[in-house]
């Protein structure tokens, strides 16, 4: 399955496996794209990305944590 930008919960879960010991509160914005776009299942234009959607995925990470 490609995750693409408007998938937060997925992509959230993804990351969460990935970086299991992170605290998304923690995270700043670039490093958090950067994480995104290295995921093997994502599959969209990283141009396409904006703030709005790195806080949609954020939250949904730490709704997930807590």
């Amino acid at each position: 399955m490609a995750l693409k930008w408007v998938d937060s919960l997925d992509i959230a879960l993804a990351l969460l496996d990935e970086h299991p010991e992170v605290d998304p509160k923690q995270l700043h914005f670039p490093q958090l794209m950067q994480w995104v776009i290295a995921l093997d299942e994502f599959d969209d234009d990283p141009n396409r990305c904006s703030e709005r959607i790195l806080e949609a995925i954020q939250q949904a990470w730490i709704d997930e944590v807590d």
